[in-house]
């Protein structure tokens, strides 16, 4: 049990129409940390994909996933997309291939899904990027440990190989990453 309670998502998220100066925030999100003590990790190979766990509320409806790039930069890319997949892992919606776009160090890339998804029943789903590129750019995240105890699952994972600009049907033999992107979701 946490200070939180039952309570498994970020609270700030639930706070979200107040910051820390009280000025309202004017959109909705979720994010899967919070936006202190974070750094620059890497967290996939080129065609690799990485997911991190995203706690969404039932109503909740996602049309964008967010990442910010750390301090390397894509380096020749070829494919990039993100996609949501809901907690068993299913594919719900990916964005389209943003190919050859640019994505420079220390930018903020958004990912709009082909189509929203509302969510009809909270848990934590997964918010999923796959860049392939001659270097594949470090993410703005934080390091997560190996779960501990039993069901316990992981905060970032990898899976599939070779993958271009369409997301696999599902998240097939995930591997634990350490590296944990921040991923925001509106």
């Amino acid at each position: 049990m946490t200070v939180h309670g039952a309570y498994r998502g970020i609270a700030r998220d639930d706070l979200s129409h107040l910051n820390s100066a009280g000025r309202p925030v004017a959109a909705f999100y979720r994010a899967n940390l919070p936006r202190v003590g974070l750094d620059d990790v890497a967290t996939a190979a080129t065609g690799v994909m990485c997911s991190v766990a995203l706690y969404l509320h039932e109503g909740d409806t996602i049309t964008n996933l967010t990442f910010t790039s750390g301090a390397t930069a894509a380096g020749t890319p070829t494919n990039q997309f993100a996609a949501l997949y809901d907690p068993s892992g299913a594919l719900m919606a990916q964005s389209a291939d943003k190919l050859t776009e640019a994505w420079a160090a220390d930018t903020v890339k958004t990912f709009a899904l082909a189509t929203p998804q509302r969510i009809t029943r909270s848990g934590v789903y997964w918010a999923a990027l796959s860049v392939a590129a001659t270097t594949v750019p470090t993410l703005v995240g934080t390091v997560g440990a190996k779960p501990v105890l039993t069901g316990e699952g992981n905060l970032s994972q990898t899976s599939g190989s070779s993958l271009t600009g369409t997301a696999p049907a599902t998240i097939a033999t995930p591997a634990f990453k350490r590296a944990v992107p921040l991923v925001i979701a509106t």
